[in-house]
C-alpha cells in the first residue's frame, strides 16, 4: 500500500500579493497571500449579505466591490476570483 504524503501548498498561492486602492477597500492594504485574500473576500461578502440567497454561486456587489469588480453589480464566485487578480500586484 502506498504511503501518503501531505500535500504541500502551492508557493505561488502563499506568495504575498499587494491589494491596489480598490481592493484595500475590501481586504484592507497590507500584502497578504491569495488563500488570506480570499478569505478576507468571503467574511466581506458573509458580512454584509452579499452572496445571492437564491443562487449561491453569485455575488452581489456593493459600490466598494463594484470598483474590484469593474462595475459589474453581479459576478459569479469563479469570475471574482478572475476580477481579483487583476487589483493585486
Amino acid at each position: 500500500m502506498a504511503k501518503k504524503t501531505a500535500r504541500k501548498p502551492n508557493a505561488a498561492f502563499m506568495k504575498p500579493v499587494t491589494p491596489d486602492a480598490k481592493l484595500a477597500a475590501v481586504v484592507g492594504s497590507t500584502p497578504l497571500p491569495r488563500t488570506e485574500l480570499t478569505k478576507k473576500l468571503w467574511v466581506y461578502i458573509k458580512k454584509n449579505k452579499l452572496q445571492d440567497p437564491k443562487v449561491k454561486t453569485q455575488i452581489n456587489a456593493d459600490d466598494k466591490l463594484k470598483a474590484v469588480f469593474n462595475g459589474k453589480s453581479k459576478v459569479s464566485m469563479f469570475e471574482m476570483t478572475k476580477l481579483v487578480s487583476g487589483h493585486v500586484s
